[in-house]
């Protein structure tokens, strides 16, 4: 990225609030794969509100799509998207995270998977096995990312975790988002990519959760990764629902956690089996505030004003963090199936401590400016 690009881009900043009667300086910012990150300083007489109102105002004169304001650590933030958009590989993050031993070490707890970057320059990482988490709810448009973004967690997982410590149930309706996974062994069974069979496996999956309960096993972790559950819930019926409903509701003391990814995330079609049970959501682009409020399960998200194609809200614990979502090129497909099979028969178990919290390393390669005046 350009520096005299960028301190252009901040004088145009200043000019736009001090036209407007809200004086601030842009203090420094931060360049991510996708967005440019501006910090602004208001002077004593400048609101917040007034800042906040200026978005428009600022994306015309920047000649950008969108610009986002927020406030955050006592500054106002000033985020606008890269004209040139850098891919996150999954393989890049995982060099990284791999040389903060405390990173690695809970990486290795089963059920923990590597999402992608935060806009703060930190990777982050999520754990369905802790208390709080259990299920994930992945919604968003056509374009968003959402399979890509259920692809790189199940990677994650497969990466980092052995199979007599995590195994998967791949539902896919479209028999064509996984099919990169098949073979691999993690899988307890071949993806099911019809009704008939996902009905069977649902069945299946909650006895062995009251298996499992009556006899207080909780290892190996299960993740069952459904793909557009809005259409399976249609074509399924009341049959799924009440299996979901189930597995969703108690799934967490056997050591079951689903993952699942919708593109309708509307009230009508996921009522309240979502609502109550997935306390934690991955939010891509969404068509608007309705559909934001749904799939983020809080008001004023702000989902429906993401970028797509991998720019999504984590939303758990009450927090909300702007992750770029890691993604897999498909030339680095059998470089992952080769990593897993590799890493399937080396890797000892960890016992490394538990959290509930998405998790943020501190020395993450950061790229920042500072502006010298």
């Amino acid at each position: 990225m350009n520096r005299q690009r960028l301190h252009h881009q901040a004088d145009k900043i200043e000019y736009v609030l001090a036209t407007h009667k809200a004086p601030a300086k842009v203090t420094g910012g931060r360049v991510t794969p996708r967005t440019i990150q501006f910090h602004v300083s208001p002077s004593a007489t400048t609101k917040v509100s007034q800042v906040e109102k200026l978005a428009e105002e600022v994306a015309l004169a920047l000649n950008t799509s969108s610009a986002r304001i927020s406030r955050s650590n006592g500054q106002i933030n000033i985020e606008i998207p890269r004209d040139d958009v850098q891919p996150l590989r999954l393989f890049d993050l995982c060099d990284q995270v791999r040389k903060d031993s405390q990173m690695a070490q809970a990486l290795a707890v089963p059920g923990t998977m590597l999402l992608g970057m935060a806009v703060d320059g930190v990777p982050i990482l999520l754990r369905v096995s802790a208390p709080d988490v259990a299920h994930v709810l992945i919604a968003g448009t056509t374009g968003s990312g959402k399979s890509e973004a259920a692809r790189t967690m199940l990677a994650s997982l497969m990466l980092f975790q052995r199979p007599r410590d995590l195994q998967v149930i791949i539902i896919d309706p479209k028999a064509s988002e996984f099919r990169q996974f098949e073979q691999l062994p993690h899988l307890l069974c071949p993806i099911v990519k019809n009704v008939e069979d996902a009905v069977a496996n649902l069945e299946w999956l909650v006895e062995e959760m009251m298996r499992r309960q009556e006899q207080m096993i909780v290892r190996p972790r299960i993740v069952l990764m459904i793909d557009e559950l809005a259409d399976l819930l249609v074509q399924g019926g009341g049959e799924v629902e009440s299996y979901l409903a189930r597995l969703v509701q108690r799934g967490r003391s056997a050591g079951i956690s689903v993952i699942a990814c919708t593109q309708k995330p509307t009230a009508s079609v996921l009522g309240g089996l979502v609502k109550a049970n997935f306390p934690v959501r991955l939010v891509g682009k969404v068509t608007g505030a309705n559909e934001a409020l749904v799939a983020a399960g809080v008001a004023q998200s702000g989902a429906e004003k993401l970028m797509g194609r991998g720019d999504f809200l984590l939303i758990a614990n009450g927090e909300k963090i702007r992750v770029q979502m890691a993604h897999i090129p498909a030339d680095d497909y059998e470089t992952l199936r080769a990593a897993v099979l590799s890493a399937a028969q080396a890797r000892p178990t960890s016992s490394a401590r538990n959290s509930s919290t998405p998790h943020r390393a501190t020395n993450f390669v950061q790229a920042m400016f500072e502006r010298v005046r």
